[in-house]
């Protein structure tokens, strides 16, 4: 049985923001990744397109997320439904970092608006 201690992740830190990284293949999982992800505040993302649906779940504090240029503020314990195709760019207006639990599938990929892609280890 995988078991993935907190000692066992791997951290991956990229536009400003941590991933913590759980489920991939490198940890036995085969169709799922999992991550934390801890978006300090003040930070903002660059607008990226995703390949594969994600759901973000916020357990603490606040951000604002936009999808498809539609902005909502989203506050702990909200979850938020990314589908494939999305274009997502998300902004920790508050004054201390927020946290959230991220899944997709095996795969991901975000395109950035100058055409860089990028495959995230945390989400491969």
């Amino acid at each position: 049985m995988p078991v993935v201690r907190p000692s066992d992740a791997v951290t991956h830190e990229i536009h400003g923001a941590r991933f913590v990284s759980y489920a991939t293949p490198r940890t036995g999982s085969r169709q799922l990744c999992a991550w934390r992800g801890e978006i300090p505040a003040g930070t903002k993302a660059p607008a990226h397109t995703v390949t594969h649906e994600e759901i973000l779940h916020l357990l603490d504090g606040e951000l604002l997320i936009t999808l498809d240029g539609r902005t909502e503020r989203v506050a702990a314990g909200d979850t938020v439904i990314i589908n494939a195709g999305a274009t997502l760019t998300v902004e920790n207006p508050a004054d201390r970092t927020a946290v959230s639990w991220v899944t997709t599938s095996i795969g991901l990929q975000a395109r950035l608006a100058n055409g860089t892609v990028l495959t995230p280890p945390w989400a491969n």
